[in-house]
């Protein structure tokens, strides 16, 4: 692997699946270079880095990442021990800082452009990859029996787009946009609210559409005011377990489980390259 920097990876995205794996490289010990779109849309900002590229900087559970302006920024971030963040959507700086492992985790249910060409390892969660042609390893990243598990070949489960199951509820935890504009909030992560609650408002040409509440709990999860929407985009996210608000601030188990599959999958690759 000679030029290669093996203690580099690079993940593709910084929502709140990837901080989890984020934070585990680099609580392990790995230099983590995060890239990020100019526009993040992570529902959970609380426990998203990407919130980086709207504020400079992002510190969860302990970890802070910076947003650098340049490569060269970068760089000297990554010197420091520092965790760093590029807007470089489509991967144009991976050939330059030559990194052991590319993690795609921007969980777009298809690849966006990760091949076994830009690294010596490379990791792709959830479906949209296959292992051993796109990717070296696909980590599942579907709730039950197998999440976090490691793939070698084939791919992951086909995304169903209903929700994990919490207190009882699934598909009514998620809220998605009723209409095309912008997004306008009337409450914030950590409010309790109840059904029915306008907890939103979308500005479209012919006036304001409310967003209500689909069940009673915590708002765990909200997108960003002021960001334009397309109708069906998801925007909002309930606990009905009111009493869970620590947990708008923590890693969730499911990017833990997903980021320990990561992990497995560049230990395991890396004695084999």
């Amino acid at each position: 692997m000679s030029g290669i920097n093996e203690n580099l990876i690079v993940v593709r995205g910084g929502g709140d699946l990837a901080t989890g794996t984020i934070h585990k490289l680099y609580q392990c010990g790995f230099s983590v270079l995060v890239l990020e779109t100019a526009r993040p849309s992570a529902i959970r900002r609380n426990v998203a880095f990407s919130e980086a590229v709207y504020q400079g900087s992002q510190t969860v559970e302990g970890v802070t990442c910076r947003l650098a302006g340049s490569a060269q920024q970068a760089e000297r971030l990554l010197r420091e021990d520092a965790l760093a963040m590029l807007v470089d959507p489509v991967g144009a700086c991976i050939a330059g800082f030559r990194p052991l492992a590319v993690v795609d985790a921007i969980l777009a249910k298809r690849n966006l452009g990760t091949s076994r060409a830009m690294a010596p390892i490379t990791v792709g969660l959830g479906p949209g990859f296959t292992a051993g042609v796109d990717v070296d390893a696909v980590v599942e990243t579907k709730r039950g029996h197998d999440l976090g598990r490691v793939l070698y070949s084939g791919t992951a489960a086909p995304n169903t787009g209903v929700p994990g199951v919490i207190g009882g509820y699934g598909k009514e935890r998620v809220i998605h946009s009723p209409a095309a504009g912008v997004l306008r909030n009337m409450a914030g992560i950590t409010d309790p609210v109840t059904r029915g609650q306008i907890i939103a408002v979308v500005e479209t040409a012919g006036g304001p559409v409310p967003v209500r509440a689909t069940l009673t709990g915590l708002l765990r999860g909200l997108l960003r005011d002021g960001y334009p929407v397309t109708e069906g985009f998801k925007i909002a996210d309930i606990d009905p377990r009111a009493e869970e608000y620590n947990n708008c601030f923590t890693i969730s188990d499911k990017a833990r489980c997903i980021a320990g599959g990561v992990l497995e999958a560049i230990l395991h690759r890396k004695g084999t390259v």
